[in-house]
């Protein structure tokens, strides 16, 4: 598959007689990838409920399945194609049936899934709202600039992912991103205050700001960095309790974040900066920019001047021209700052990335330092969490189950479905899905805590 290098412009669908005429409207959305992927799901189904679409969880109750693929490395690849093989063999068994395909992997081979794939009905690329409405014969959204105000949560409602920013302007040796998601892409300040204000109307009470790049935020619009006057104006927010950062990337960190987060009293202890690798060799053949000095010391920052900070940070093993030296640099790394949280991932080889001109290292070498990596933190997570047994933490409550009398929730060190979880067990007093409790831990396993509802 060759890429489609550009700026995320609109992949339409071909005005024939042969477009989707959909007089009842259940629609089946399945999304993949990640969280800026969800977003941008549920602002298409906000927008479908709109022109009163009934939207259903099984596909095969659907009349039209919209899969929004993910297309940033093979296995995401794979999963997404799978998707769609499932969605054609639904429309075998019912012709009617209509397939769409949109998000990273239709931006990014709309050409070539056309050719592969010709059961399904339409491609779309990433944000192509208003082409997937025409052609399911919908009206045209509402402006741009207030997609937000119809957004459907997918999450449980009490927290919500607020998207700041698109593409990204960094031009990572492994990374697909900006050829699928173009150039980085501030959405106004006033905008996302307002969206935030919404969110809050509706019951959210934690807020998770996320982007390709989030403290590259207002550089473009701006001329100047904007996370913290961003970050200022939501913790005016009524109603909000927890904002919570992902993805700060290196060479755009500055020192006065670290001394925001230290003083602020709702965006929690929580630094999630992606590193990938941390000798300055690898650092330049990835093209990261920044180098291993700087990264140290914006940990160190954050453990010396954030109190009960958690840092969380994702790793790239087996990339092109990484020595057993690199590697081994890279598990001292792990070992020295004795991360909280952590990511792993094996290099994909990515078609049209800088990276792909260089010769691809044997995978059972990849896999083998994926797993002598994971076994470290593994045993690193585990000590941490055997150290918190007695504690009492402060939890938001993800699930409640009455059945068996247990509840599921996360500290504000924990981000939904990427981090640790705390599980409550013996539930014996009335809680409820998004409110905070008192918890004391009594047993621990590498991922989980395990605790106790504390008095009322």
């Amino acid at each position: 598959m060759s890429d489609r290098k550009n700026e995320t412009i609109p992949i339409t669908a071909p005005e024939t007689p042969g477009r989707a005429t959909v007089s009842t409207r259940r629609i089946h959305i399945t999304t993949l990838g990640c969280s800026k992927n969800l977003y941008d799901s549920e602002i298409l189904m906000g927008q479908l409920q709109a022109h009163r679409a009934e939207l259903v969880d099984d596909p095969e109750d659907a009349e039209v399945i919209i899969i929004n693929t993910c297309g940033f490395i093979q296995p995401a690849k794979e999963e997404s194609i799978q998707a769609i093989l499932e969605a054609e063999q639904l429309k075998k068994a019912d012709p009617s049936k209509k397939v769409l395909v949109c998000g990273c992997l239709s931006q990014r081979y709309a050409r070539e899934l056309r050719r592969e794939l010709p059961l399904v009905d339409a491609f779309f690329g990433t944000e192509d709202y208003a082409n997937i409405l025409k052609f399911l014969e919908y009206d045209q959204p509402s402006a741009p600039d207030h997609l937000y105000e119809r957004r459907t949560l997918s999450t449980p409602g009490h927290y919500a992912y607020l998207k700041i920013a698109e593409g990204c302007n960094h031009i990572c040796a492994f990374c697909a991103i900006p050829l699928m998601r173009g150039r980085h892409r501030s959405r106004p300040l006033p905008e996302l205050t307002e969206e935030a204000r919404l969110l809050a109307d509706r019951g959210v009470k934690e807020l998770i700001l996320i982007s390709q790049d989030t403290t590259f935020y207002g550089l473009d619009l701006y001329r100047e960095q904007k996370l913290l006057p961003l970050l200022q104006e939501l913790e005016r927010i009524s109603g909000i309790e927890w904002i919570r950062l992902h993805y700060l990337y290196p060479t755009t960190v500055p020192d006065a974040l670290i001394d925001y987060l230290a003083e602020s009293e709702k965006v929690v202890p929580y630094l999630d900066m992606p590193v990938q690798h941390i000798t300055d060799r690898m650092l330049a053949i990835m093209k990261r920019g920044g180098n291993s000095r700087r990264i140290r010391q914006i940990f160190e920052q954050a453990r010396q001047k954030i109190p009960g900070v958690t840092l969380r940070t994702t790793l790239i093993v087996g990339h092109p021209g990484e020595t057993e030296a690199d590697f081994a640099a890279l598990k001292d790394f792990v070992q020295e700052f004795q991360f909280d949280r952590l990511g792993v991932f094996t290099y994909s080889h990515e078609e049209n990335t800088p990276a792909h001109a260089l010769e691809d290292l044997d995978p059972d070498i990849k896999e083998a330092r994926y797993a002598e990596l994971m076994e470290i933190q593994q045993h690193i997570s585990w000590q941490k969490n055997q150290a918190r047994v007695g504690e009492t933490l402060r939890v938001l409550l993800d699930e409640v189950a009455w059945q068996t009398m247990t509840a599921v929730g996360r500290t504000a060190g924990d981000s939904p479905e990427i981090d640790n979880e705390v599980i409550i067990e013996s539930v014996r007093r009335p809680i409820r899905v998004g409110e905070f409790v008192e918890a004391s831990v009594v047993d621990a396993s590498e991922y989980e805590l395990y605790a106790k509802l504390g008095e009322s």
